[in-house]
């Protein structure tokens, strides 16, 4: 299983349009037009993503062990903690994806990528 670290994710978040990467207190963050889709925790090895709510379910039904809401209302805001020490990194590469699209699209919002979804439950069977 390919590891992902901030290397892997950097190379991934920064790929995107309009990405800048700054500290944030103790973190890495990685924003679109000023707004956090991303953070990297170097010291939980954990990333912190940015979903809808309805995003947020879905990828917590993967395994609410490696991806579950931050549990305070951060979470209840769609924020979720990520463990990159047991994600799978075309996983994590979608997730990482969808988290920038809510971000970057603000009065048009993502109505559901419905690809997206197809693939990602094809790939949990």
């Amino acid at each position: 299983m390919a590891k992902v670290d901030i290397e892997t994710m950097r190379k991934i978040a920064m790929s995107f349009a309009e990405v800048t990467e700054q500290p944030h207190f103790e973190k890495t963050s990685f924003r679109v037009k000023q707004k956090i889709f991303a953070t990297y925790d170097v010291k939980n090895n954990r990333a912190c993503l940015k979903f809808s709510l309805v995003d947020q379910n879905i990828f917590s039904a993967f395994d609410n062990t490696i991806v579950y809401p931050v549990p305070n209302k951060w979470g209840l805001q769609g924020w979720t903690f990520v463990d990159l020490s047991k994600i799978k990194k075309p996983m994590f590469i979608d997730m990482l994806t969808q988290a920038y699209h809510c971000s970057c699209t603000k009065v048009k919002k993502v109505k559901g990528n419905f690809l997206c979804y197809f693939i990602f439950f094809i790939w949990l069977l």
